[in-house]
């Protein structure tokens, strides 16, 4: 079958930037989900975005879809006619619903059946013909939040579209897509080479955007290059460019042919604490900073321009001139807000509201602190600087800075807590409140910082369950799974022994003015170790192993942490599998007796058969051996003792018959595989690991 290069391209009014790439690779995933639909062949697919165009090249693309072969089977021949030899109305149906005369209809065996049956051949469509409706349905499909209409035009798009080439190999398509004849001519830079480019076949789009068009139209080279540019601007001066990738990524949407540029600001500025001049460098005006080989700020910074100018010194200081406003404004915040301490804004935190329902930021300032004195109280650490932290912890949200740069919440915290004399315990704490705040996100480096993060994190959970707004299905606005994970990874990576469903029953004392559901106490400790589950998956744990913990619902994350650990381990283990089907076998044992059979004192005169003395005699050195480790948390070497039962308990059940008709020593049996089973559980309940 013959086959070209197609491109598509859509032309239009400057693209989102932060969005362009997503949208770039959604316009090739819709593409060539609708070629594949349409059962059209292509070897490979190029996409590239720029902020005027979304484009994608299909390689060796189908001229034209395969004919295709159909064989419909209708009645069995016995029931298509009567005696008489006439077609039945079963077969006349038949014969109508393919369009045809009873008399065109042949016959073939179908499941050991003649049976009447019609063939067709159905002619494949002309690629051409299939490509702009393929276009239109990607375009519909995009992930476009709110779409704009422009001029008289129905058509909505992210942005007004003023070309499209629809080019199969040196072919133009002509349609019409959102409003415009496609066509097979491009347009070049906006300002370097704002003309058409005529585009006379696929293979020269990117060469020809190139040169003449100063357009670097694949979005992955633009961006390598880019980061190039802007580090040799740095290595220029002996200092290092940092390159922040989310900005990065939304330059690179902003230009078509970049230019990086060098400019500085005034020195006296670095009074100002570098991440709010950072700030302002990224968010406003889109700059890269520069470090010292200490990583101390430089005041200098790398704009990346879309214009190649005949006279750069006019761009670098028309930038100096823009970005030396919004450093001023940084200063004159921090210098105002310095004349304030953070304790006297308390007050004003009475009159902003945290939630409707759950009172003001000063109310969970409140019992954040008191959460924090009781944990730190808990954990035998600094009560003092805890509590003091918490209450401190959210005042830098009513200053001029997080006002500005709400990014900054916490951070500039830290900055006015040392302005004001707090410990440098305590202005750490309130800069570290909010870690993780993301997945891989570093942890709180102090005990103080993780007291609070994890108070906080702990207040929204249960304030959030107490008044009925839990997470739902994929939906999470307040990021209550993240804020647990956060809570979790504190725990088990700092190695912090805390009973979390006494830090919820404290929590829950707090909202005292709060009409909390009553199932609140164990829906935010079901919620807090279900986040283990998602964790215990990314680590390569099977679902089963984190089960068999969570059925016993430990108090404390980090000994559920060396639980899990130990219980995988022992999975490995050759006696796990015989053990865990013995376990399974006793818990549905045990789960089918009328009457339980309570704890009792296990009767050795009663012994017929030499494997219940070897099983109790193994379990009995086995409970003492064990004790000590399960005691220290060491479930690991624990288990691995208890692996040693499996040989016994093998011959247990090939050669003692539990229900046997004497009850006593039926009984007896079934208490020595209580007992068995309850030295299991003791770290875990690992019938769980019996999966067949």
């Amino acid at each position: 079958m013959s086959k070209r290069n197609f491109l598509v391209e859509i032309g239009t009014e400057e693209l989102p930037p932060k969005a362009l790439n997503t949208l770039a690779k959604a316009f090739e995933s819709e593409i060539v989900s609708g070629l594949k639909k349409q059962h059209l062949g292509f070897s490979t697919v190029q996409r590239f975005a720029t902020p005027r165009r979304l484009s994608v090249i299909v390689n060796d693309l189908d001229e034209r879809q395969a004919d295709k072969q159909s064989e419909r089977f209708g009645p069995a021949l016995s029931a298509a006619y009567d005696a008489d030899g006439k077609p039945t109305p079963a077969a006349l149906g038949f014969a109508k619903s393919c369009n045809v005369d009873v008399t065109q209809l042949s016959s073939a065996e179908k499941d050991g059946v003649e049976k009447l049956a019609f063939s067709s051949a159905e002619s494949g469509k002309n690629t051409q013909e299939l490509l702009p409706s393929i276009i239109d349905t990607a375009l519909a499909n995009l992930p476009i939040p709110k779409r704009m209409r422009w001029g008289a035009s129905r058509n909505e798009f992210v942005r007004p579209v003023h070309w499209v080439i629809l080019l199969f190999g040196d072919e133009g398509i002509r349609t019409n897509i959102m409003g415009v004849e496609s066509d097979t001519y491009s347009y070049g830079h906006r300002f370097h080479h704002n003309e058409k480019i005529p585009l006379a076949n696929v293979s020269d789009y990117q060469s020809l955007l190139e040169s003449p068009g100063c357009v670097i139209a694949d979005f992955e080279t633009r961006k390598e290059l880019i980061r190039k540019l802007v580090e040799e601007e740095g290595k220029k001066l002996g200092a290092i460019t940092v390159v922040d990738e989310a900005l990065l990524e939304e330059v690179t949407g902003l230009v078509e042919y970049p230019v990086a540029l060098t400019g500085k600001f005034e020195e006296h500025y670095l009074q100002v604490p570098s991440e709010a001049l950072i700030l302002a460098m990224k968010s406003h005006q889109k700059c890269f900073y520069l470090v010292d080989k200490d990583s101390k700020l430089l005041p200098l910074f790398v704009t990346v321009s879309n214009i190649r100018s005949k006279d750069p010194v006019q761009v670098i200081e028309g930038n100096e001139r823009v970005i030396r406003p919004r450093l001023a404004d940084a200063q004159f915040f921090f210098e105002t807000d310095k004349q304030q301490t953070l304790e006297n804004r308390l007050e004003q935190l009475k009159k902003v509201v945290f939630q409707t329902k759950l009172g003001t930021v000063y109310e969970r300032s409140v019992r954040i602190s008191k959460l924090s004195k009781a944990i730190a109280s808990t954990l035998e650490k600094n009560e003092e600087f805890c509590q003091r932290a918490a209450l401190l912890s959210k005042c830098d949200l009513v200053t001029n800075m997080v006002g500005e740069f709400a990014d900054l919440q916490g951070t500039m915290g830290y900055y006015y807590a040392l302005n004001d004399g707090e410990p440098a315990e305590v202005a750490v704490a309130i800069r570290e409140q909010y870690m993780p705040r993301f997945s891989g996100d570093r942890l709180p480096s102090s005990i103080t910082a993780c007291i609070l993060a994890m108070a906080d994190k702990l207040d929204s959970i249960v304030g959030l369950f107490a008044i009925g707004q839990p997470p739902t299905g994929s939906k999470d606005p307040f990021a209550l799974r993240r804020a647990a994970i956060g809570i979790l990874r504190i725990l088990v990576e700092k190695q912090i022994d805390l009973d979390i469903l006494d830090c919820i029953d404290t929590s829950i004392a707090g909202f005292d003015k709060v009409d909390v559901a009553p199932d609140t106490r164990l829906k935010v400790f079901d919620f807090l170790l279900e986040r283990f589950r998602a964790w215990y998956l990314d680590e390569g744990v099977p679902s089963n192993i984190f089960q068999s913990v969570f059925a016993l619902k430990p108090r404390r994350p980090s000994d559920f942490h060396l639980r899990v650990q130990a219980v995988n381990h022992f999975s490995l283990l050759e006696q796990s599998g015989p053990l865990a089907a013995a376990n399974k076998r006793v818990s549905n044992l045990l789960a089918k007796l009328e009457d339980p059979i309570a704890d009792s004192v296990i009767d050795e005169t009663l012994f017929e058969e030499d494997a219940e003395r070897l099983l109790f005699s193994n379990l009995r050195e086995k409970e003492l051996s064990v004790a000590p480790l399960f005691r220290a948390g060491d479930y690991k070497s624990g288990l691995e003792q208890l692996a040693e039962l499996g040989e016994s308990v093998d011959k247990f059940f090939d050669e003692v018959l539990v229900m046997c008709e004497e009850p006593a020593v039926r009984n007896n049996r079934i208490a020595i595989l209580q007992r068995l089973r309850g030295i299991f559980l003791q770290v875990a309940d690992i019938s769980y690991l019996h999966t067949s």
